[in-house]
């Protein structure tokens, strides 16, 4: 008897409604965030659609007229994964847009703010261990539709291919560098050595590890 499996087919997770008021507004809102504008169509005066997507993102939104029935500003809880929470939100300011403290959660699920991981109370700064996972900064379209900036470095083990690393862009990659330059500095020191001539296979697997949340080297 055949053990062989088979796998499913891919379900890849593309598209993302944003309902608005003003289309041509959100059309000025999320290209001013230096976001590609993939496909912008309408059907007489009744249907317009517009998408956009996020820098190294395989997952774009789509706003328009007739799109959809959600009130506009009815979006909450959009995740914009970034390796760098300071770098993200000084972008966005630079390019107009209003953009929250960096703040982390307590782990308290009570009070008025709004829902995001690991609690509902926000807490000023980022999470004090610069866990991955647990700081974020928010901003809103002009709608009201709500974004979270969230920063992840080091992916929990089993969220993606350890067997594939790869990066959504040139600023990822660099920013992947630094950690692993910043963490191979105190490996050197620790080997009280000098400069390691194996650098570069200490990083490649510090990060291929980092990114398949998998032990780092030390």
């Amino acid at each position: 008897m055949s053990t062989t499996k088979v796998r499913g087919n891919d379900m890849k997770f593309e598209i993302v409604v944003i309902p608005v008021s003003d289309v041509d507004r959100a059309k000025e809102f999320y290209g001013r965030l230096g976001w590609r504008l993939d496909a912008e169509f309408a059907s007489g005066d009744d249907v317009r659609v517009i998408q956009f997507t996020p820098p190294g993102s395989k997952c774009s939104v789509i706003f328009g007229k007739n799109v959809t029935s959600a009130a506009p500003g009815s979006a909450q809880g959009l995740y914009l994964i970034v390796s760098d929470m300071a770098a993200a939100g000084d972008e966005f300011r630079g390019r107009g847009v209003e953009v929250s403290e960096v703040f982390h959660s307590d782990g308290v699920y009570a009070g008025s703010d709004e829902p995001y991981l690991f609690g509902r109370r926000r807490t000023s700064g980022p999470d004090p261990a610069r866990g991955s996972y647990r700081s974020f900064a928010s901003f809103r379209d002009p709608d009201g539709n709500g974004w979270l900036f969230q920063e992840v470095t080091t992916r929990l083990a089993g969220r993606i291919d350890s067997g594939v690393t790869s990066f959504a862009s040139a600023n990822d990659l660099a920013n992947a560098f630094q950690r692993a330059e910043a963490a191979h500095g105190k490996y050197e020191t620790r080997l009280g050595q000098g400069r390691d001539a194996n650098w570069p296979e200490w990083y490649a697997a510090y990060m291929v590890a980092e990114q398949a949340g998998t032990e780092l080297p030390s």
